[in-house]
C-alpha cells in the first residue's frame, strides 16, 4: 500500500490473531489542550463553520436539493479518482439510468460509482446521523458500498501467493497489511482500536468535532480496518461528519479539494503515521505537529471548497450563464422561447407550482404545459409528482456550461 492508496495494493501477510499491541499506538487521538498550533486552528474551524452556514442559507431549498445531487456525483468522481478510477460524471448520470457502457470494465466502474452515489444519498438523508464515527457507523458504509459492487471488484491479490482474497461488505480484514512504512494493527486487534476510535470521536463536542475531523480521517486509515475501500470509508466518513456538525445541506464536498491537492494529501497521510520526535511533539505515541498540519490542511481545503462552490452559484452569475444556453436552445428551436422566464422563476424561488406557469408566462395553459414538457425533456427541471412543485436539476452534461470547473471536461 505505496503512497497511501489503500485500494491499489492488497495485504502482506497472512494472519488472523491479535498480537496485543498497545492502544496507545494510534494516541493522540485529538490535539492536546496546550498544543500550540490549537488557537489558530480553532479560528481556523470557526471560519469554515459561518462560511458553510452562510452559504447553505443563502439558497432556496429547491436549489440546495438539486445542487446536493450533482455534489453527489461530482464527490464520487473525484473520491475515486483519488483510487485511479476514472469514471466522469456524465458516465455517472448515465449510469443512474441504467445507461451502461458495453466495455466489461466501464460498466464495473459505473456500478461501482453507482454504489458510492447511492451510500451518499443515504447519508444525506440522515442514514449515519449521531454515528458518523461509531463502529456501527463505519462498518455501514463499507457494507453498503461494497454489497452493490459488481464481483469483479470484491477481490485483492496477495503480492506474494498471488492468491484471490474476497473483500466481505462490511466485514474487517482478516489479513495484515503494510501501508507504505506503516504496519497497521493486527486483524484481531482492530476491534479494540475501532472502540477506542468510537470513545473518542463520538464523545467530542460540535466545534470539538469539526476541528478533530481531520484527525478521525487519518485515524480510521491508520487503523485500515478494511481488507480494500478504507479510502472510499475514510471520506464517506468525512463528508457525513461535516454533513452533520456544518449543516452543509450536501452542496459541496472535500473530495474534490483532497483529489485536486491528491499528492499533498497522501504526504500528509504518511506524514501523520510518523512517531512522535521529540518531547516538544505532544505526548502521544504519534506526531502531533503533522496531526497540526493535516488538519490545516484539511479545514483550508474545506473552506476553499465552500468559497469556490459558492462562487459557482451565485445567483446573478448562475441565472447569466442558464440563459445563455436557454438562448441558444431556444434560437435552435430545441426549447420554446418562454422556457427562460419559467427557469428563471424557479431559480428564484427554489420551487413552482404547475399551476402558476400559465399566469407567468400569460399564456394557455396548453403552452404552458408545452413549455413545462419541453424543459423537463431536456432534463432540467424536474417534479416528484404530476401534480408536485417544478424544481431545477443540475445535468452532468451541463456542468461545463452552468458550473464551468465543478470536474473537467469530459474526454472522447
Amino acid at each position: 500500500m505505496d503512497n497511501y492508496e489503500p485500494d491499489k495494493n492488497p495485504d502482506k501477510i497472512v494472519a488472523n490473531e491479535d498480537r496485543g499491541e498497545d492502544i496507545g499506538l494510534i494516541e493522540p487521538l485529538v490535539l492536546s489542550q496546550g498544543s500550540p498550533h490549537r488557537p489558530a486552528l480553532t479560528d481556523l474551524a470557526l471560519e469554515l463553520a459561518q462560511t458553510a452556514s452562510g452559504f447553505r442559507h443563502s439558497l432556496p431549498d429547491g436549489v440546495v436539493t438539486a445542487l446536493a445531487e450533482l455534489v453527489r456525483a461530482m464527490s464520487c468522481y473525484y473520491s475515486n479518482l483519488i483510487e485511479g478510477h476514472d469514471t466522469h460524471p456524465v458516465d455517472i448520470e448515465r449510469a443512474l439510468k441504467e445507461d451502461y457502457s458495453a466495455d466489461a470494465k466501464k460498466r464495473d466502474l459505473q456500478l461501482e460509482a453507482r454504489a458510492h452515489i447511492a451510500v451518499q444519498k443515504w447519508i444525506d438523508e440522515g442514514g449515519l446521523d449521531g454515528r458518523t464515527t461509531s463502529v456501527d457507523g463505519v462498518i455501514e458504509i463499507h457494507r453498503r458500498f461494497c454489497e452493490l459492487l459488481p464481483k469483479d471488484l470484491l477481490w485483492v491479490e496477495h503480492p506474494q501467493t498471488k492468491e484471490k482474497l474476497t473483500v466481505v461488505p462490511g466485514g474487517l480484514r482478516e489479513h495484515d497489511i503494510e501501508v507504505g512504512n506503516h504496519v497497521a494493527p493486527s486483524p484481531g486487534a482492530i476491534p479494540r482500536f475501532l472502540e477506542r476510535f468510537e470513545n473518542v470521536y463520538s464523545g467530542l463536542g460540535v466545534s470539538e468535532t469539526i476541528l478533530a475531523t481531520a484527525a478521525a480521517h487519518h485515524r480510521l486509515l491508520w487503523i485500515h480496518p478494511y481488507l480494500d475501500g478504507n479510502g472510499r470509508v475514510a471520506r464517506l466518513m468525512s463528508y457525513a461528519t461535516l454533513l452533520q456538525t456544518l449543516d452543509t445541506g450536501g452542496i459541496w464536498s472535500i473530495a474534490r479539494g483532497l483529489a485536486r491537492s491528491e499528492q499533498a494529501y497522501k504526504k500528509h497521510l504518511i506524514a501523520c503515521d510518523a512517531t512522535r520526535r521529540n518531547d516538544l511533539d505532544g505526548r502521544g505515541h504519534l506526531s502531533e505537529e503533522a496531526l497540526a498540519k493535516f488538519t490545516r490542511f484539511f479545514l483550508e481545503t474545506c473552506l476553499d471548497q465552500v468559497k469556490f462552490m459558492k462562487e459557482l452559484v451565485q445567483p446573478e452569475k448562475l441565472r447569466t450563464r442558464i440563459k445563455l444556453w436557454v438562448d441558444e436552445e431556444v434560437a435552435t428551436d430545441k426549447l420554446p422561447k418562454q422556457a427562460g422566464a419559467v427557469l428563471e422563476a424557479i431559480l428564484y424561488r427554489g420551487e413552482l407550482p404547475r399551476g402558476d406557469v400559465a399566469n407567468l408566462l400569460a399564456t394557455s395553459d396548453r403552452t404552458a404545459r408545452r413549455v413545462v414538457s419541453a424543459l423537463v425533456e431536456q432534463g432540467v427541471i424536474k417534479a416528484r409528482t404530476t401534480k408536485s412543485p417544478l424544481h431545477i436539476t443540475f445535468p452532468a452534461r451541463l456542468a461545463s456550461r452552468w458550473m464551468p470547473g465543478l470536474f473537467p471536461e469530459q474526454r472522447a
